[in-house]
């Protein structure tokens, strides 16, 4: 089994409402070899939501305390990511997931490449808090532009 960013399965649930579907992802879920999930919903945030950015470092920096997630509108959200970024950890444990495939520039699920910017949301270098976890426990962790790969393709699809 995988788990793969509800919103590359094309659920409407990123900050903004909407998805970001991938055809691969839902070929993964179709042939019954994904899971969908959302660490920001999971975290507590609602749908829509304001945009959020790693203030300094990524999401490593979160996870050892030294920064935080604040949303465009000023509200720290580090506990809710971080929040989110566990239950997914549980998830992976609970159904021995070993491999995700995680939504690219997210700062949950950006696997190098995350929002962050200490005055304004930009994307940047580093992973984010749900990346960083999840690599730090052992889990392969794609983008949805990882799939293009055939090589990592017919491992996952197989």
């Amino acid at each position: 089994m995988i788990l793969v960013s509800m919103c590359l399965a094309g659920i409407n649930c990123n900050y903004k409402g909407e998805s970001k579907p991938s055809e691969r992802v839902v070929e993964l879920i179709k042939a019954g070899k994904a899971i969908p999930v959302c660490p920001e919903q999971l975290g507590g945030l609602p749908t829509p939501r304001s945009g959020a950015r790693i203030l300094s470092g990524n999401g490593h920096d979160v996870l050892d305390n030294k920064t935080r997630l604040v949303t465009d509108d000023g509200l720290d959200v580090t506990e809710q990511y971080v929040k989110g970024a566990h239950l997914v950890l549980e998830i992976c444990k609970m159904f021995n997931i070993t491999e995700v495939v995680l939504k690219q520039g997210s700062p949950s699920c950006g696997k190098g490449k995350t929002q962050g910017g200490e005055t304004e949301r930009m994307l940047v270098n580093g992973d984010g808090v749900t990346v960083a976890l999840l690599k730090r426990n052992g889990i392969e962790v794609y983008s949805e532009d990882d799939l293009q790969d055939e090589v990592i393709w017919k491992k996952l699809i197989a």
